[in-house]
């Protein structure tokens, strides 16, 4: 990996300056943005946009949905998501794959993938180290594997995935998602002590694509990985992804030129149909996120859950989609998306909430008014949902103060790894991305994940009981029943006024042959192809 702290070399210009200019070149005759011609001129090049900065890329410790999107590109799996309209998976680094009962899985993996760095082919062993390490590390993210015992080797290339009890989110999570990739236990043994985290520093790689360089705040740059085997052909040359918090940012920088595939905004899909840019192409797709705003139990103002009540009743989503997305979002019922197991049809609380209710509330805490703060994410979308919130709570008598934040800071803000910031968090903007299981959206808020993910610090052990024996239930009625009950306890604390699942419209260029993305929209680079 190149220096992250030099520019980049040769080019007399930094990617950061060509950003920032107007300049066009001549290529072929026709007149185009320089920043498309130095990309032109360098092979073919996707770049695309994050809405974070990368902050980690150790599969057995990473954080948020925007490192998986890299670690996609440069790592390896058993199973991937297929792309298209429907949820499935389809074989990676493995030849075959099957449930041989409910607590036992037999992969046999593909001959002749390669790890970089002269670190060999990847082995049954590699597999046992990767997904074991998750749990012998106390990895925030070991609910993944929550049921594994352990990987027994039976050859080489073959090995048997051993559970203590059923785990249905397996494979619609563990498998084809972020804990899922395969790491070179030697590479890692040497890099680490005792093979713990690496965090931005992976020693080896073995996927399509390998990570040339990372700019904090700039770009991540993948180059094609001359030892790749397959299974599928290496589409483009180099990968650019730019971290933009904010969507209207992402907007302008496709109209320059400057990037060939993006997420854009709910406010702006009704202009962009109406007077798409030159040779974009423009899709919708549903979303799995899912908003909220959070209260902190344990902060001294909000302990009072009469107040807490309040704020909920007080809260008008449907307001809120309206003024954030334009109203081309619907209010949520919860943290599970429609079209997912588990999803309620109704609210505690109609989207509308109820004024009067809220006043009630508000006498019942003894309080005439209250001065919060609310903190939110650095982007249009949620500083404009911040903004409702403070109208709307100011007419119960609750001052609320706007706290904005970068994605380093507002990402780190409840985690107790962090420092004493946590007890400083009152109200928060917050939101989750997800995968098509609804384990994944509870398995944060449970009482383990407090001071981690869980920045309400609820904690609630009938919700943790419903969140272990859901994921061993088999039949979805019974185990979507868990799932509305974990969602009304959540609610019924008060620490929880449910907003949106938004929705995922993305633009992309017509010198890009039908990106593939998952069902919900979210890329999958390593297998995005030219045209």
């Amino acid at each position: 990996m190149a220096d992250t702290n030099t520019p980049e070399q040769g080019s007399g210009i930094s990617r950061r300056g060509l950003l920032q200019t107007g300049a066009v070149a001549v290529i072929g005759g026709s007149f185009m943005p320089l920043s498309q011609a130095v990309r032109a001129a360098e092979g073919s090049v996707l770049t695309a946009r994050s809405y974070a900065d990368i902050d980690k890329l150790d599969p057995g410790f990473y954080q948020n949905a925007y490192n998986v999107d890299v670690m996609n590109c440069i790592y390896s799996k058993l199973v991937q998501y297929k792309s298209g309209h429907a949820w499935d998976w389809e074989l990676q680094a493995a030849e075959s794959i099957e449930q041989v009962d409910s607590t036992h899985i037999r992969f046999k993996l593909r001959e002749g993938i390669m790890f970089t760095g002269g670190y060999g082919e990847m082995t049954a062993e590699d597999v046992k180290f990767s997904f074991e390490r998750i749990l012998e590390h106390d990895s925030p993210v070991k609910g993944d594997w929550a049921a594994l015992e352990r990987v027994d080797v039976e050859d080489k290339y073959t090995g048997v995935i051993v559970l203590n009890r059923p785990f249905q989110p397996l494979w619609n999570i563990t498998l084809p998602y972020g804990a899922g990739h395969i790491v070179s236990k030697k590479a890692v043994m040497e890099a680490t002590e005792n093979g713990g985290d690496f965090g931005m520093n992976p020693p080896c790689f073995s996927g399509p694509y390998v990570l040339d360089e990372w700019k904090s705040g700039q770009h991540v740059k993948l180059k094609r990985n001359p030892d790749y085997t397959g299974p599928a052909e290496v589409g483009f040359d180099e990968v650019r992804i730019l971290p933009m918090d904010d969507d209207k940012t992402a907007e302008i920088a496709y109209k320059s030129g400057d990037l060939d595939f993006t997420q854009i905004s709910l406010a702006s899909l009704k202009n962009f149909k109406q007077s798409p840019p030159a040779k974009t192409k423009i899709e919708e797709y549903p979303s799995l996120y899912y908003l909220w705003v959070g209260m902190n139990l344990d902060h001294p103002k909000l302990q009072d859950k009469n107040l807490r009540k309040a704020i909920q009743w007080a809260i008008n989503t449907r307001q809120i989609v309206d003024a954030a997305y334009f109203g081309q979002a619907e209010p949520s019922t919860g943290i599970i998306a429609p079209g997912l197991v588990g999803h309620r049809e109704e609210a505690l609380i109609p989207p509308e909430g109820d004024l009067e209710k809220a006043k009630a509330f508000m006498a019942k805490a003894g309080v005439d008014s209250v001065t919060l703060t609310i903190d939110t994410l650095n982007a249009t979308t949620f500083k404009t949902i911040a903004e409702v919130v403070q109208a709307q709570l100011k007419r119960i008598g609750v001052d609320l103060e706007i706290n904005v934040q970068d994605s380093g800071s507002f990402w780190t803000l409840g985690m107790e790894s962090e420092g004493d910031r946590w007890q400083k968090v009152q109200l928060i903007v917050n939101r989750f991305s997800m995968v098509p299981d609804p384990y994944y959206a509870t398995q944060w808020f449970t009482c383990e994940q407090v001071g981690k993910w869980n920045w309400e610090r609820f904690c609630n052990e009938e919700f943790d009981k419903l969140h272990k024996q859901a994921v061993e239930v088999a039949d979805k009625e019974k185990r979507a029943e868990l799932y509305h009950r974990m969602q009304d306890i959540m609610e019924e604390s008060g620490a929880y006024r449910f907003v949106t699942h938004e929705g995922n419209p993305v633009v992309y260029r017509e010198t890009v042959s039908d990106p593939s993305v998952r069902p919900d929209g979210r890329p999958l680079y390593r297998d995005f192809k030219t045209v």
